[in-house]
C-alpha cells in the first residue's frame, strides 16, 4: 500500500470510529458515567485494568466494580473502611479477583493521598521527566509501595520488564487526548498529545504489521515505540488518534480482505 493510500485509510477509519457512538460499547463508557474529574480517573483506571478480552464482558464487569464502590469511586478509594473493603472479596473478572480489587483500591489511595489524584500524579511526574515511559515506571513502583498481594502485580504492566503497557497507555490516552469529537476527555492538559504511546496489543499489533507500520514480531514495549514513531510520521502532534483507525480496521475485517 502506498503511503498516501495508507494515510487515506487511517484518516477514513479514524473519522469513522472517533465518534460518540463509539463510547457506549467501549470501556471508556465507564468514566463517561461521571462528571467529577476524580471519579472519572478512578473509574477509568479500574475499567482499563480489566480491559482484555470481550468488550461487552469488560464493560459489564467494570460496571459491577463501580456498584461495589457505591457508585462513588473517588470517595470509596479515599474513605472505604476495612469492613467496606472486605465486601470487595466476592468480586471476580477472569483472573482479576477480589483481593486484586482491594489492592488496587489501596494503591490508588496511596496515589491520591500523596499527589491529590491520579491525574495530578501523571501530570506532575510527566512535568518532571518529560517521558511517559518514566511515568509508567514510577507509577508501578508507587502503586505497589503499599502492602499488597503479589498476585495483583500481574494486572499492572511493568514497563521495566518490557511490557507493551497497552491498558495503561489506553488509560492515559483517554485523559490526555482532546479534540472536538468528545470520546477522549482531554483533562490532563499538562501532558502533550505528542508524548502519548499507542495502546498496543495483539490485535493492533497484527493490524500494524499488515499495514506496514510495524516490523517487530513481539507486541512489547519496543514494538510500542516503533509503531508510535511510525504514526508520528502521519501526525506528529497527535499520533495516538490512529488508535481508532487500527481498532476500526480490525472491526472492519481488513486482514480478511
Amino acid at each position: 500500500m502506498e503511503r498516501e493510500e495508507l494515510k487515506d485509510l487511517l484518516e477514513h477509519l479514524h473519522d469513522k470510529y472517533n465518534r460518540v457512538e463509539f463510547i457506549e460499547p467501549d470501556p471508556i463508557s465507564i468514566p463517561h458515567s461521571f462528571t467529577d474529574r476524580h471519579d472519572k480517573e478512578i473509574a477509568g483506571f479500574l475499567a482499563a485494568a480489566i480491559a482484555w478480552g470481550n468488550r461487552k464482558a469488560i464493560v459489564k464487569s467494570a460496571r459491577r466494580m463501580i456498584e461495589y464502590m457505591d457508585n462513588a469511586p473517588a470517595d470509596f478509594v479515599l474513605n472505604a473502611s476495612e469492613k467496606e473493603l472486605s465486601h470487595l472479596k466476592s468480586y471476580v473478572h477472569r483472573t482479576f479477583n477480589g483481593q486484586d480489587f482491594t489492592d488496587f483500591i489501596l494503591g490508588m489511595r496511596h496515589i491520591m493521598q500523596r499527589w491529590g489524584g491520579m491525574g495530578e500524579f501523571f501530570e506532575s511526574q510527566y512535568e518532571q521527566s518529560q517521558d511517559i515511559a518514566e511515568v509508567l515506571s514510577t507509577l508501578r513502583k508507587e502503586f505497589f509501595s503499599v502492602p499488597h498481594n503479589p498476585h495483583s502485580e500481574k494486572h499492572l504492566s511493568s514497563i521495566d520488564k518490557g511490557a507493551a503497557c497497552k491498558r495503561l497507555n489506553m488509560y492515559i490516552r483517554w485523559f490526555v487526548r482532546r479534540d472536538e469529537r468528545g470520546v477522549d476527555f482531554g483533562l490532563w492538559q499538562k501532558i502533550p498529545m505528542s508524548a502519548l504511546y499507542l495502546p498496543l496489543d495483539v490485535h493492533t499489533g497484527n493490524m500494524g504489521r499488515a499495514l506496514g507500520l510495524l516490523k517487530r514480531k513481539q507486541s512489547d514495549w519496543k514494538a510500542t515505540v516503533e509503531i508510535t514513531a511510525m504514526l508520528k510520521t502521519f501526525d506528529a502532534k497527535d499520533p495516538v488518534r490512529y488508535d481508532f483507525a487500527l481498532f476500526g480496521a480490525g472491526i472492519d475485517g481488513f486482514l480478511k480482505e
